[in-house]
């Protein structure tokens, strides 16, 4: 198909909106793209208001505004969506298909699986794949036996891009559990936190990014209406992070379950899920949630099961069920029944 028409340009004052977090090497390596191919990439670069003498300083960034721009004009100009990340170009409307063909599946599990059978389609360079562990998922990225390891921008693309449609497909926030790369941790490490919300690690075998296996089982939220709407303007789905998180209350049930003596306080529960305390309190609100009512939840159903099956004291009873001491546990205990727990174990006894 035609190579399509570059767009207008943006204003800058929308452009250079936002920190400046993503790093200049990802711009540095579209450059190379262009000059491989004998091209320039002057017009991309004016797009996005980035001046070519940027490009090549150590250190340099960028806002996510004009890593869309610079992306979108390259992708263009070059009729390659994988910006020179493969052998051979991916043309216009690629990754597109891709996302299309696994639109039908019933659950995130099975588009994920079609995604990554199909991108050997486009190119042999990589192998996707979806490895489940228990209660852990995570998609590599394998090279291929004759290709070269895949440089930090492939990488980096190629895991963003199939993360944010997966978040995009299910309507969730998909948070990771971490994420190897198989290379040297890169001068702009920091913006690794950005890129990834999991703990990054380097010098792995192969690539990779995990995440909870409950959101495989999520069904998907999206049609063909959705899907004309959002191929036209795809590109924040890998430069910018999905917000919702369908699965949060979920997360915050299975840590308090889990981890009572971790998640005393908003704070620390905020930290086993990589968000701040205010971001956890708005996403439950937003899900019709709260915390406190997650705690009480938890705790009451802990708290009796414990009663009921074991003979532990009142204050093992309530350290094992997140609460600091017994007399916190003894007043909620009343407040859910009216009976203090001795009462009310001895009323349930044969």
């Amino acid at each position: 198909m035609p190579t399509p028409t570059p767009r207008s340009p943006l204003d800058p004052s929308r452009l250079l909106v936002g920190p400046a977090v993503t790093p200049m090497a990802f711009v540095r390596a579209m450059v190379e793209a262009y000059q491989a191919r004998g091209m320039r990439a002057t017009r991309a670069l004016k797009l996005a208001h980035i001046a070519p003498e940027d490009v090549r300083k150590i250190g340099a960034r960028i806002t996510a505004a004009q890593m869309e721009a610079v992306s979108d004009a390259a992708m263009r100009e070059l009729d390659d969506e994988g910006l020179g990340c493969f052998a051979r170009a991916l043309p216009w409307g690629s990754y597109g298909m891709l996302a299309r063909a696994s639109l039908s599946a019933p659950d995130l599990g099975l588009a994920v699986k079609r995604w990554c059978r199909h991108h050997s389609l486009l190119t042999d360079d990589v192998r996707l794949s979806l490895e489940i562990a228990g209660d852990t998922a995570r998609i590599a990225v394998h090279p291929d036996r004759r290709a070269q390891q895949p440089t930090e921008f492939c990488v980096v693309s190629v895991l963003r891009n199939i993360h944010g449609l997966a978040s995009w497909y299910v309507d969730s926030r998909i948070p990771l559990r971490g994420a190897q790369f198989p290379y040297g941790a890169p001068a702009h490490v920091d913006a690794y936190a950005v890129l990834f919300d999991g703990p990054s690690a380097f010098h792995a075998d192969h690539a990779a990014i995990e995440f909870d296996a409950s959101y495989l089982v999520l069904p998907m939220r999206r049609d063909e209406a959705a899907m004309n709407q959002m191929l036209q303007h795809a590109l924040p789905l890998t430069v910018r992070s999905y917000r919702r998180d369908r699965l949060l209350v979920h997360r915050v049930r299975q840590l308090l379950a889990t981890q009572p003596m971790n998640t005393h306080n908003a704070d620390d529960l905020a930290a086993l899920l990589n968000v701040s305390a205010r971001t956890l309190h708005r996403q439950l609100k937003d899900e019709g949630a709260s915390l406190q009512a997650l705690k009480d939840e938890v705790r009451r159903q802990r708290a009796t099961e414990l009663l009921l099956r074991t003979r532990r004291p009142i204050k093992q009873v309530a350290q094992d069920s997140g609460f600091q001491n017994e007399k916190s546990f003894i007043r909620a205990f009343r407040g859910w029944t009216g009976r203090s727990p001795g009462e009310w174990r001895s009323e349930q006894a044969p």
